[in-house]
């Protein structure tokens, strides 16, 4: 893309808000999963690095819903870190049910080396704007994810629900 073109050839600015919100997430989502690869970190697992460094311990569950996805996938991403070696999985005294995830000592290493990289990618998409411009696009960001949360709660209150992948595939 010419560095001196505002936008992308092929996307008008009058573009639905949803398809530049995708757009701008997918962009960020590829960014970072550049950088990670060179780490031997995929995206996913950097999310779950990501919670486990503000909040370690936390059950499967609550990482699950900390990141906004299933159980089964979520399982699927420890086993992973498991295997690297960045996390462990044990239960808590007095709770033989419920295991709990923690960072390894190399889990918690990663942080000063994964960091740096997620902050290149915020400054590489943000370039360019003021930081007036930053914090605006910050506050109307967090009003449309809280007008979005609440009206998928409406939804919900009424019965509807978020199809399975799968369904909403073969539909």
């Amino acid at each position: 893309m010419d560095q001196t073109q505002p936008f992308p050839p092929g996307l008008p600015a009058n573009e639905r808000l949803a398809h530049l919100t995708r757009r701008a997430a997918r962009g960020y989502s590829r960014a970072l999963q550049i950088r990670l690869a060179e780490h031997g970190i995929s995206f996913g697992q950097w999310a779950f690095l990501r919670i486990l460094w503000a909040e370690d311990g936390l059950s499967q569950r609550e990482l699950a819903d900390r990141a906004g996805l299933t159980e089964p996938t979520t399982h699927t991403a420890l086993q992973r870190l498991e295997g690297l070696g960045l996390v462990s999985r044990r239960n808590l005294p007095g709770n033989r049910r419920r295991q709990h995830v923690f960072l390894s000592p190399e889990g918690h290493r990663l942080r000063a080396v994964l960091e740096p990289l997620a902050i290149e990618v915020n400054r590489a998409a943000t370039r360019g704007l003021g930081e007036e411009e930053e914090s605006t696009l910050r506050r109307c960001l967090l009003i449309i994810i809280g007008n979005l949360a609440r009206d998928e709660a409406a939804m919900q209150a009424e019965g509807q629900r978020m199809p399975a992948t799968r369904t909403a595939a073969e539909s």
